[in-house]
């Protein structure tokens, strides 16, 4: 059996900078591949972070960041209908742009504790991560399963998740 280690993203959760900056220190070049911004039902587990009833519509953004044309992360950030406008009103009209450079920059937006974990085929953000590969070109191979990690961030009261599916390409950035 292989050995398998976690990305240093997860054992250094802590950082300041966040895994935007990290990634962009270690490759020439860096890109986020938005892959969908719109309205979606929050799984049960995601409501319950944020507040919501099983079901309920937030605003789903999901990417790719993408270091040297690879892409090294999935990620996928929910915020709640109610706080689109006012606090996070930023995130509405983020586009391409890394959403990790704003929550970083802004010393009133306060991280709650990274949860971490691995993702394999019973979870459906598998799924998404497997099919966002599977239209790149090349399509990278996934293995059974994917280190994963999320938290919620807090701007005066208001809640906004942050999940990250870290990709095998990330394991190949430069030191």
């Amino acid at each position: 059996m292989p050995i398998r280690r976690e990305p240093a993203s997860l054992s250094q959760g802590s950082s300041p900078a966040g895994s935007t900056a990290r990634i962009r220190a270690r490759c020439a070049g860096f890109e986020v591949r938005v892959l969908c911004q719109r309205l979606a039902r929050v799984r049960r587990d995601e409501a319950l972070l944020l507040g919501l009833r099983a079901g309920e519509l937030a605003w789903l953004r999901e990417v790719l960041l993408v270091a040297d044309s690879r892409p090294v992360v999935f990620a996928r950030s929910l915020l709640p209908r109610r706080n689109l406008r006012g606090a996070w009103n930023l995130f509405h009209g983020i586009g391409a742009r890394p959403l990790g450079a704003a929550l970083f920059s802004d010393p009133a937006i306060a991280r709650l504790p990274l949860a971490c974990r691995r993702l394999d085929g019973r979870d459906a953000r598998y799924h998404r991560a497997a099919a966002a590969l599977a239209r790149q070109s090349p399509a990278p191979a996934l293995p059974a399963a994917l280190w994963a990690r999320r938290s919620v961030f807090l701007l005066r009261g208001r809640a906004l998740m942050v999940s990250e599916a870290f990709l095998p390409a990330i394991l190949e950035l430069r030191k």
